[in-house]
């Protein structure tokens, strides 16, 4: 026979409370003995604290405390409450505290006592033991309970569970104003439907609730013949409910009467000095929860208006081509800032344009500097305006450097608005001074795949290709928008076949979770390739609970303490051709004469796209000669170096080959440099180390490329 049998059988039940967690497990038996259905329930610290009168709960906390210092055993008794608040039995617990480093768990039993708690004879009974301890300890759970409250729902549900010691009400109504009409925010005890008469009502009617608003002092009647006498007029409306005691107390915020309060008693309450205390105690901390409840309601409220109006519809019907977007706020204050994105249909594009094609469309993303109400409208400014210039038919580089003048010129108007004025740092983050912002913005061709890209400050896109491999497309970028009112922003130009899909995000779905940059995008990487499948939604979805679901802390980067940052992500993919497994890898990269430190980005543009090459001896060498034939470009011409990749299935295995062009006519030649000279081996390594090499001259310049077969590929990935 089972122990939980032989428990239940002599009405005993088990439970274990997770300090760590704050969950309490508990069996059939002693789900029971707290009023639950009698079945195995899991259920948080607040749903047990509930079924127990307060004042036995604030006891346990310091028998439970000197149990854990003292490894000792924790043994009370505890009366249980039902929903209406009255004592329905008393329970003994014994409980082990078993401790782990600084969290510990307690594990015991419940057992039904027949005799009550001493001072209680029954469950109308007022507690005769020290009053003010009572009143003291019930007071300071009551301000718990209230504080931790999110919502005016809450702080309903909670106001009616509160047990006050020696005289619980046993029905409780809030009440509140809406122009000269009193109106009811919720109550408890009554049935639906019961405060018809009392909605809506003039706060000139001679009810107590609205004398209470009208003059801010509290009313207490102890009889149903004292309400009779002061309010004849409404208490045929009271009469049907059967009390006999009623208290309306003023709720009061910063000396403002918002409404009243009624706690109604089933029993005679003669309304003492101290429970008068007791009642006005509650109802400031009532009005506070409210008052919070309802700012952060409204906070709410405009939040979701502020997204929805700011984040655009990505329409569906776009031949071509899939997206999926997502807004992450960070979770403070109104949970907006200045993360966005958008879509634009440019001029001839697919609707009444004249391209005559599937037409071109422009992809946004940027991030205002902050999180504040000044962020979002700086955003809101700033997406029209670029949808203006973009609309207008301007190239992503002349969109940009109008961007970063027109915020440039709302940064003047800030200067200084802080009264010192401020443009250190910091300054932006007071609400004075000047904000920037980071931006990518993307003209893409929808019947090429051709993508135009320019950047201002902004995280790189991505690529994720057919076969899973995942690519960051280094691109030139200029300044963050707004610091530089003569800003110029180059153009990077990518390929995007068909089923590849391409991600733009901002830095907070990089760096949320206290990640940096290069780690959160090892993290970010590893999500899309392990993608299966094509539902854009469902990756979208996917990112943002990896990074910023509860999962997403369990192995922190290395800010742990950085602040969270807003998250908006992007995903554009083009429908796949029906030839989609010959479609080859390919990277394209532009390294300029004024930027040689990107020769190290397409060495590892390289070695990424060859993350799964077999022969780790090809792939040193190919990035080998990437390496010498950008170089010369650099050294010998006056031109930019345009680096092509691409790795195909061939007729037996796969075949890479890679193309550097710059714009000069001369041809290289073959030399033979001696052991101390600097120059010189870049032809002999090519000899050396391709299958196949060559030079082609071109209208404009040449072309140097060279080609590995690949030994043995991946199983499958030629036919």
């Amino acid at each position: 026979m089972r122990t939980e049998d032989v428990l239940a059988a002599i009405a005993t039940g088990l439970w274990r409370w997770d300090n760590a967690s704050g969950i309490v497990s508990l069996d059939a038996e002693a789900a029971r003995l707290l009023g639950l259905p009698a079945e195995p329930v899991r259920l948080s610290e607040a749903a047990v604290r509930s079924r127990f009168h307060p004042v036995d709960w604030n006891e346990i906390d310091g028998v439970v405390s000197l149990a854990v210092a003292e490894g000792t055993l924790a043994e009370a008794r505890l009366r249980i409450m039902d929903e209406r608040g009255r004592v329905v039995r008393t329970v003994r617990s014994r409980s082990k505290p078993l401790i782990e480093g600084s969290d510990y768990q307690l594990v015991g039993t419940l057992q039904e006592v027949a005799d009550p708690q001493p001072g209680t004879a029954g469950p109308h009974t007022a507690i005769t033991g020290d009053w003010r301890r009572s009143r003291e300890a019930f007071l300071l759970d009551a301000g718990r309970a209230l504080a931790e409250a999110r919502s005016t729902a809450e702080v309903l549900r909670v106001a009616a569970s509160l047990s006050m010691p020696g005289f619980s009400p046993d029905g409780l109504a809030v009440f509140g104003m809406s122009g000269d009409r009193l109106t009811v925010i919720g109550h408890h005890g009554q049935r639906d439907g019961d405060e018809g008469p009392f909605t809506s009502m003039s706060l000139h009617t001679d009810y107590p609730a609205a004398e209470v608003v009208r003059t801010g002092r509290a009313i207490y009647l102890p009889s149903p013949e004292e309400y009779r006498r002061r309010f004849p007029t409404t208490w045929p409306l009271a009469e049907p409910f059967e009390r006999q005691s009623w208290a309306f107390v003023p709720l009061v915020v910063a000396g403002r009467t918002m409404g009243a309060w009624m706690a109604a008693f089933k029993h005679p309450v003669t309304f003492t000095p101290d429970e008068r205390s007791v009642l006005t105690t509650v109802a400031r901390m009532l009005a506070q929860a409210l008052a919070r409840a309802g700012v952060a309601e409204s906070e709410r409220e405009l939040s979701l208006g502020l997204q929805r109006t700011m984040m655009p519809v990505l329409g569906p019907g776009i031949p071509g081509i899939r997206v999926a977007a997502r807004y992450v706020p960070t979770g403070g204050g109104l949970q907006v800032g200045g993360d966005w994105y958008d879509m634009i249909r440019l001029p001839g594009g697919t609707e009444g344009g004249t391209g005559g094609g599937a037409g071109r469309i422009a992809l946004v993303i940027g991030d205002v500097q902050g999180h504040d109400v000044r962020a979002a409208a700086l955003m809101g400014q700033l997406r029209i305006a670029l949808r203006a210039y973009a609309s207008e038919g301007h190239r992503p580089d002349a969109v940009l450097s109008r961007a970063s003048r027109f915020l440039y010129g709302v940064n003047d108007g800030y200067d200084g608005a802080d009264g010192s004025g401020a443009d250190g740092p910091g300054a932006g983050a007071r609400g004075g001074g000047p904000r920037f912002a980071t931006c990518l913005y993307l003209e893409v061709d929808l019947e090429t795949g051709t993508v135009d890209i320019a950047r201002a400050g902004h995280p790189d896109p991505a690529v994720r290709m057919v076969d899973g491999t995942v690519l960051l497309r280094p691109t030139a970028g200029g300044l963050p928008l707004g610091i530089d009112a003569d800003a110029d922003y180059p153009t990077t130009r990518l390929t995007l076949d068909p089923g590849e899909t391409l991600m733009i995000c901002t830095d907070g779905l990089l760096e949320t979770g206290g990640h940096d940059l290069d780690s959160g995008w090892e993290r970010v990487k590893r999500l899309l390739e392990a993608h299966r499948g094509d539902d854009l939604e469902e990756l979208a979805d996917s990112l943002v609970e990896a990074v910023h679901g509860p999962g997403s802390h369990h192995t922190t980067g290395p800010l742990a303490d950085r602040r969270e940052d807003d998250i908006a992500v992007l995903l554009l993919s083009r429908r796949p051709a029906t030839t989609v497994r010959q479609t080859p890898r390919r990277t394209l990269m532009t390294i300029a004469q004024a930027e040689p430190e990107r020769i190290a980005e397409a060495r590892e543009q390289l070695r990424q796209l060859l993350h799964d090459w077999t022969d780790e001896d090809q792939l040193d060498a190919a990035v080998l000669m990437v390496s010498e034939m950008v170089t010369n470009v650099l050294v010998h011409t006056d031109g930019d170096a345009l680096l092509t990749a691409e790795v195909a299935c061939g007729e037996k295995a796969r075949l890479l080959r890679v193309e550097v062009s710059d714009a000069s006519d001369e041809l290289p030649h073959k030399r033979h440099p001696g052991e101390m000279a600097s120059s010189g081996r870049g032809l002999v390594l090519m000899e050396m180390l391709a299958d196949a090499w060559g030079v082609a001259p071109r209208g404009e310049g040449k072309t140097i490329w060279f080609e590995l077969t690949e030994p043995t590929g991946p199983e499958g990935c030629c036919p």
